[in-house]
């Protein structure tokens, strides 16, 4: 028999694109179905259970999103990812403002359809009031959600979450947990962070990952290797613009070096987003190709094809960092939670082969890590 849950865990969200819609709708979805356990890797995580964690409050800069309940936000354009649950009950978190800073591309506003971003009208909140709203709703945990390239309006949510003595997930590309620096800073603060840079249920980094180690645990030897994504959704979008996609590409292909058996030359090694396809909207197009020798060093190849909805699979995982974090506040620890950032995250402070961060994260989960 399943022990009885705890209370809530709070959420706040930057960002209400199409991973936090798809996000809530989670939540939703698996309180309105108790019984329907299909897409969860946990339906109980440290006492904790999805219909446990409540939206509390909000950040975004669109128009169309600004001043409206989270449950209608999460369905505003330019969002396009899958509607599965289309009834989500309303929250009470209205979006407020957010701090542009470089959360939203030069290049955004030369694209004139529904995937333009709409810059809300509104005055940008200071960190006093960011914090102010994260410690009077009572938030847990702050998701980031804000667009790959977001360096400095990361680290200004990072500050906040800091000085509200807020759990943060970082769940975008800039290295805030694996930056030792950072990392000192909140455990000084005695607050938990898991980042860098959330790895998909089943995305290509994890099959990408999954088949570099087969290779090295069946003797083949890697040769070469790419990876090579398009989408339509604002995340590719953003991603257009190259300058955006360096601290991406690092994180992406440092996931997959780490478990080579030999690290590749660079030149022997592509990994990142490829081409923005509007009409693929949310859906994520992967191309895998790796080549080796094996036995008598007879060479051999290995092309896959994966398609996937983007921002569900990301959501199939923020559901269990969300609760891994607030699992970590309740123990008192502080600084980067080693095994959920492993498991979860593409740059982690400590990469593990998947085997080892499984393992490390279902004893966490335990307490007996």
């Amino acid at each position: 028999m399943l022990s009885p849950t705890p209370r809530s865990i709070n959420v706040a969200l930057v960002g209400v694109g199409n991973c936090a819609s798809s996000l809530v709708q989670g939540i939703e979805h698996y309180r309105a179905g108790s019984n329907d356990l299909i897409g969860l890797m946990h339906w109980e995580l440290g006492g904790y259970r999805p219909s446990d964690i409540s939206v509390v409050a909000a950040w975004d800069v669109d128009r169309r999103k600004v001043g409206k309940d989270v449950s209608d936000a999460i369905f505003a354009k330019p969002n396009c990812t899958t509607v599965f649950c289309d009834r989500v009950k309303p929250t009470g978190a209205k979006v407020r403002m957010g701090r542009v800073l470089d959360g939203v591309a030069d290049h955004m506003a030369e694209f004139v359809d529904e995937r333009t971003f709409l810059l809300a009208d509104a005055p940008e909140p200071s960190r006093e009031e960011v914090v102010e709203v994260l410690r009077e709703s009572g938030a847990d945990v702050l998701m980031n959600y804000l667009p790959v390239g977001s360096q400095e309006a990361t680290e200004f949510y990072a500050e906040c979450a800091l000085e509200a003595g807020v759990a943060f997930v970082n769940n975008i590309p800039v290295f805030i947990a694996s930056n030792p620096e950072w990392a000192r800073r909140f455990e000084k603060a005695g607050v938990p962070i898991i980042g860098d840079d959330i790895k998909a249920q089943i995305g290509a980094t994890i099959v990408h990952r999954v088949l570099t180690d087969l290779f090295k645990k069946r003797g083949v030897k890697l040769e070469r290797t790419y990876q090579l994504n398009t989408g339509g959704n604002t995340d590719f979008l953003n991603m257009a613009n190259r300058k955006r996609l360096a601290s991406k590409k690092v994180s992406k292909t440092e996931a997959v070096q780490s478990v080579t058996a030999a690290r590749l030359e660079d030149e022997n090694i592509h990994i990142g987003p490829s081409d923005y396809v509007p009409w693929q909207n949310d859906n994520k197009v992967c191309f895998l190709r790796m080549e080796g020798q094996m036995f008598g060093g007879v060479p051999m190849n290995l092309e896959l094809r994966l398609s996937v909805e983007d921002s569900p699979n990301s959501a199939g995982v923020a559901i269990d960092m969300i609760r891994c974090a607030k699992v970590a506040r309740d123990r008192g620890m502080a600084g980067p939670v080693t095994p959920a950032a492993a498991y979860f995250c593409k740059h982690p402070p400590e990469q593990m082969t998947d085997d080892a961060a499984y393992e490390a994260v279902e004893a966490f989960i335990a307490g007996s890590a």
